[in-house]
């Protein structure tokens, strides 16, 4: 299992940056692998995308959401990952946003390219995508603000 770590601070503030996030399917403005996401209820997406020259799909469910902190997901079907975005007030016009994304490379293929950096360098555009993509319209395309509890074992 490979992971990614990284932040970005976004200049504005906490709820604009978190309810962006919350519209999923408008991930393919700034997300370049991302083809196509559809939510399919409140805590179920389904992912087109293409990573390092490979199309992939999968679903996954998110498991926790904190309005203004936090978004964790899992996946339940398809390409093996999961993650947590978080979100940190700088000040109350910025927002530090954090991106950790565990992810399992498929072949012989797949694992090139992470070994190689792809999905890392990949995801760090797209974080740089977001921050363009959200400062430029400085204020989100929607909103969710429900909260999805982690269940505990």
């Amino acid at each position: 299992m490979s992971t990614f770590k990284h932040g970005i601070d976004v200049n504005v503030p906490v709820s604009i940056a978190y309810n962006q996030w919350t519209q999923f399917e408008d991930f393919p403005h700034f997300m370049d692998s991302v083809e196509s996401i559809r939510q399919m209820n409140d805590d179920t997406l389904f992912w087109e995308a293409e990573i390092a020259g490979i199309e992939q799909e999968w679903t996954a469910r998110i498991t926790e959401q904190i309005p203004d902190q936090r978004i964790a997901w899992t996946n339940t079907s398809g390409a093996t990952n999961a993650g947590v975005v978080t979100f940190h007030p700088v000040n109350d016009i910025t927002t530090r946003v954090m991106l950790q994304v565990d992810y399992e490379p498929e072949g012989f293929i797949e694992n090139v390219g992470d070994a190689l950096g792809f999905v890392e360098r990949s995801l760090r555009s797209d974080l740089e995508n977001f921050k363009a993509f959200i400062e430029k319209r400085g204020v989100p395309t929607g909103a969710w603000r429900g909260e999805i509890e982690q269940e505990s074992y």
